[in-house]
């Protein structure tokens, strides 16, 4: 595939960059004040800031280029319906760590059997959005408004514990990205998977597993 990468020398996009062209992906890497142009491309992918993320899916949206975004933070919902206007998908993923997607669907489902939870999520001081997209999405699934306590810390990747409380017991559910690598698997699954998605917006990798 042709492949627009906005954010491919930032940390998470540089190692997902060298992978999709191992994997034989042609990569064109747009950066900060570039031209947003991404004619001739099968699809974009997002991995920047949740300020510029969204000027860089519409613009590749308008072009008729569906996209992958990995970029939390920012609301999606409109940006879905210009997807389905023009008739090109609109992949969001609060994370791409199958792992973590795991740990998600995990506490999901023992949520139906303890009667409290908390959330612990740990990630790079350089992450601007706090709680993280995949702590607010794991409270989502397992309801009851839990509380989300958010560390931004210096070495650290992308961490997080589930934690359930019950009369005389504990329950920790915790996944760790170690490296940035660990996302290349789900972005490799999205680019594969995205021409078989609905035009507009999916959220989720949940839904391609």
């Amino acid at each position: 595939m042709k492949i627009a990468f906005f954010g491919a020398e930032g940390k998470a996009g540089s190692a997902v960059v060298a992978r999709l062209q191992a994997a034989g992906h042609e990569v064109r890497g747009i950066e900060l004040g570039d031209e947003p142009d991404v004619a001739g491309c099968d699809a974009a992918v997002d991995f920047t800031t949740p300020e510029a993320a969204p000027a860089n899916v519409r613009a590749a949206l308008e072009q008729g280029v569906s996209c992958v975004v990995g970029t939390t933070g920012w609301e999606p919902a409109e940006l879905g319906a210009l997807a389905a206007e023009k008739g090109v998908r609109l992949f969001v993923a609060p994370n791409f760590s199958i792992g973590a997607v795991m740990m998600m669907r995990f506490a999901a489902q023992a949520a139906a059997h303890f009667p409290r939870a908390e959330i612990v999520e740990l990630h790079n001081e350089a992450k601007k959005d706090a709680p993280s997209g995949t702590a607010r999405a794991t409270a989502d699934l397992i309801g009851g408004s839990p509380a989300i306590h958010s560390v931004r810390l210096p070495g650290l990747v992308a961490h997080q514990e589930v934690l359930f409380g019950g009369d005389g017991q504990l329950l920790t559910i915790r996944h760790d990205t170690f490296h940035r690598e660990a996302f290349v698997p789900g972005v490799l699954l999205a680019l594969q998977r995205i021409r078989t998605l609905p035009p507009g917006l999916t959220v989720g990798l949940e839904q391609l597993l």
